[in-house]
């Protein structure tokens, strides 16, 4: 069975302007409301049980958390039920924060 990708915040950038994945964030609720990707959702026990079970496994998935460790485990667990393409960003939302020149807290 295929694993997850890791890919770099400039690849990231290119899969969401071609495949339009869903963006998970893993990190905590503070700084998903602090600042997040674009159409990044907020990742809690809920949303990840009614992915699991109602998602479209074929959709690109694209997670990431503070600094790319959890969402490899987390991106790890989605492939493990079978969604297709699922990629986790190297260095995480500080990687995102660096190749964007954005300033604030990680």
């Amino acid at each position: 069975m295929p694993s997850f990708i890791t890919i770099s915040a400039v690849d990231a950038v290119q899969l969401i302007d071609d495949s339009k994945p869903m963006i998970l964030d893993c990190r905590d609720l503070k700084d998903y409301r602090a600042s997040h990707i674009e159409d990044a959702m907020h990742v809690h026990e809920q949303l990840r049980d009614s992915l699991i079970k109602k998602a479209d496994k074929l959709k690109p998935m694209l997670i990431y958390c503070y600094y790319g460790h959890a969402s490899e485990h987390l991106a790890q667990m989605f492939n493990d039920f079978g969604f297709q393409q699922v990629y986790s960003l190297a260095g995480g939302y500080a990687a995102w924060k660096e190749q964007h020149n954005l300033t604030g807290e990680v």
